[in-house]
């Protein structure tokens, strides 16, 4: 039976160590609670680390068996592991990196050699418990490498990834020297996850900018699959919040605080310690109020609760004596015998207290600078058992997409905040009703299990889409059938696309000319087959690059044919009407004026604008421009305008490849066609050919061929085979 593997960078649980023993803790975590549902099914499993060093090979043989029993697996990190890969490159890069805190990155060589080989560790361990047919399911930021990691040993695995933190711009990510292997160790997945579209679009733009594989409506081209990538956002367990708001417990805790405290209009933050979270800019927003509104005075109240974080991180020790100081200011400034302003708390709390904090705050104050979704505001809604109080949300946390009825503030906009809170105080209870209602008829909705399950359902419907693909691979089954009828064939013929079939794509076009492998390897098939050469290039660099080959060549996607029969002299196939030209040329000339790096290719029957040199984003944004503004004029002189790989090409629709194609082949008897080519021109010499041709597309596009391969060197590696 096949089985999922849950890996996080931290187990559920926390390893204590007292009085010479290990006890486990067992983590109260959103995504703890989400996966309980999985991971203690069946044989399944979570690996991660237990969030505490352990040296003693016996101490580490007791753990895994009690982990074991708990449904987990550990790997353990050596002090140096914590030091250098977590507190290191994944807090002091990473994480300021992809929260826009660029002025916190640290570049250490050393910290990225730990993260490759804890990433490396975390790989090992899983493929002890890994079986080649089980999903594996990798969460966050800290095990960026370990998806291709897995591929590489995997390679029919189900992987998929999920980040739990924003994902930033190009701008930001191409920052890390280690960009590219970053990026590439994701796509090891075949489902890659994010809270919200704005980061998948990132990612998305950083992957075509960084690695240059393209993509289209969220999926990848890789070299040999699709990958997709999609928002899920991550939702809370909204019954269990609910059901603790209205227990006996919390409400009694509520009487209790609510005697110590009074009628004051509490003001609710919880903030893990953390520089993104704007918790000194939010204390400034709650002096600027009591300046202005001075009848606030001794009747509003903040609970302020920061549970400590990374605290010998140098940055987070300045923060807390930033927030100590911020705090001891304003309390000392406007304090009377009977009202604090802040009560200030540096510690976590058992889950009724904050149930409690939660039910009775009027306002929850959640305004982070930057943030992958927050859930702390979703847990004060879903507490929200009487539906009255006001949540006021900034927009950088990913929840804010969904939490549309809060008071959406920007946390930059101080005066902005102040005037939020100071409404939020006066809004009528009938409007609080209205929008807690409607935020928790959502949260209910898509709770944390449903957001388990659209996540599950997703890497499914992938897998399907990957094998639909997968079952036109050229494999060593098909490549033995094709050999076998083209050694018996009397007759055979073979169409070539050049550019992306028989060799690579190249920055200058002009510099793709064959190579000695690709001139032997036409030379050799030639005494065995008909060989026609079939391709958009212009006649004269094709009868310049096949020179003394015997070839016949189709040129301009089917306007010039040269063939062994007549002499070897090209002949005009289609007669054209070159009228038109003049009228896009000039608009193409525009768009290379304000595009550095494009320029325009002209042939017989076509005009064709590349982009290959173009700055990656610009060139397609030019191009989506260009194809709508040709599109439009197309229509009038009865043009059509193709997309292609890197290049748009204007051209007559009466003029492709299948039709010169067609016209070859006309009164001869074939007993073996095959024809390959690499984009949308080929799509219609594939379905030119005869019922039981082999026809390959090149890449992992959807098309009219019989079959897919990888790239034009598993192209060469199959004609090599039928030519030997």
């Amino acid at each position: 039976m096949s089985k999922t593997i849950i890996v996080s960078n931290r187990l559920p649980i926390s390893l204590r160590h007292r009085n010479g023993k290990f006890e486990f803790k067992p983590s109260a975590g959103g995504l703890a609670t989400g996966l309980g549902s999985i991971y203690k099914e069946g044989e399944n499993i979570w690996i991660g680390w237990p969030g505490n060093t352990v040296d003693d090979p016996e101490q580490r043989a007791e753990i895994i068996l009690e982990l074991h029993d708990l449904k987990m697996a550990p790997v353990f990190l050596s002090k140096a592991d914590v030091e250098e890969f977590y507190e290191g490159f994944s807090n002091e890069t990473l994480w300021p990196a992809f929260h826009y805190f660029t002025q916190y990155m640290v570049y250490n060589p050393d910290h990225w050699e730990a993260y490759k080989r804890v990433n490396r560790k975390f790989c090992d361990a899983i493929l002890k418990k890994a079986g080649p047919e089980d999903t594996i399911w990798v969460h966050d930021y800290q095990l960026l490498l370990l998806p291709q990691m897995l591929r590489e040993a995997l390679p029919n695995a189900t992987i998929a990834f999920f980040q739990h933190i924003p994902f930033p711009s190009y701008e930001i990510i191409r920052m890390i020297p280690w960009r590219k292997q970053l990026l590439e160790g994701i796509c090891g997945a075949d489902l890659i996850g994010f809270h919200t579209y704005d980061d998948m679009r990132h990612f998305l733009s950083a992957v075509g900018r960084i690695t240059g594989l393209s993509n289209e409506s969220g999926y990848i081209q890789a070299e040999n699959r699709i990958i997709n990538v999609d928002s899920f956002p991550m939702g809370i367990d909204y019954d269990k919040f609910a059901k603790q708001a209205k227990s006996r417990k919390t409400q009694n805790i509520v009487k209790e605080f609510r005697k110590q405290v009074g009628d004051q209009k509490m003001l609710l933050t919880i903030d893990r310690l953390d520089y993104s979270k704007g918790i000194p800019q939010r204390i400034e927003v709650f002096d600027q109020l009591l300046k202005q509104h001075k009848e606030l005075h001794g009747k509003v109240s903040m609970l302020m609760i920061v549970v400590p974080s990374r605290d010998k991180v140098q940055s987070y020790k300045e923060l807390k004596e930033e927030i100590d100081t911020l705090v001891g200011r304003i309390n000392s400034e406007y304090s009377t015998l009977n009202w604090v302003p802040i009560h200030y708390f540096y510690r976590s709390f058992p889950f009724e207290e904050l149930s409690a904090f939660y039910s009775m705050s009027d306002i929850a104050l959640v305004t982070p600078l930057r943030d992958g979704m927050n859930l702390v505001c979703k847990e004060y809604v879903a507490s929200k058992t009487d539906q009255t109080g006001v949540l006021v949300l900034s927009e950088m946390a990913g929840a804010s997409k969904e939490l549309q009825d809060a008071i959406l503030v920007n946390p930059n906009d101080r005066q902005g905040v102040v005037d939020a809170i100071f409404s939020a105080l006066s809004m009528p209870e009938e409007e609080q009703k209205y929008r807690i209602k409607s935020m928790q008829e959502s949260l209910k909705k898509y709770d944390v299990f449903q957001w388990v399950k659209v996540f599950m359902d997703r890497v499914d419907h992938v897998k399907v889409k990957q094998s639909e693909l997968d079952s036109k691979d050229v494999d060593v089954k098909i490549m033995t059938e094709m050999s076998k009828q083209f050694k018996s064939a009397k007759s055979p013929v073979l169409f070539l696309d050049y550019d992306g079939t028989l060799t690579g794509f190249v920055a200058n076009p002009q510099d793709a000319k064959p190579d000695a492998e690709l001139k032997k390897l036409i030379r050799d098939l030639s005494k065995k087959a008909q060989i026609v050469i079939i391709s958009g290039r212009d006649k004269d660099t094709l009868g310049e690059w096949f020179k003394g080959q015997d070839v016949d060549m189709i040129a301009e996607h089917g306007v010039w044919v040269k063939t062994r029969d007549n002499k070897g002299d090209w002949e005009l196939y289609a007669d054209v009407d070159s009228s038109w030209k003049e009228d896009i040329r000039t608009i193409m000339e525009y768009y290379v004026l304000r595009t550095p790096g494009a320029f325009i290719e002209e042939k017989h029957h076509s005009l064709v604008w590349h982009y290959r040199k173009v700055e990656s984003g610009l060139g397609d944004l030019r191009m989506r421009e260009l194809f709508s503004h040709l599109k439009y004029m197309a229509r009038g002189h009865n043009l059509q305008v193709l997309e292609g790989n890197m290049v748009l090409e204007i051209k007559r629709p009466d003029i492709n490849k299948g039709r010169a194609a067609t016209a070859l082949m006309k009164g001869h008897e074939y007993d073996f066609v095959l024809a390959i080519g690499d984009d949308w021109t080929d799509e219609d010499t594939f379905k030119a050919m005869p019922k039981n041709s082999f026809t390959i597309r090149v890449g992992y596009a959807y098309t009219a061929a019989n079959y897919n391969i990888k790239s034009f060197r598993q192209v060469r590696n199959l004609l090599a085979k039928l030519s030997s």
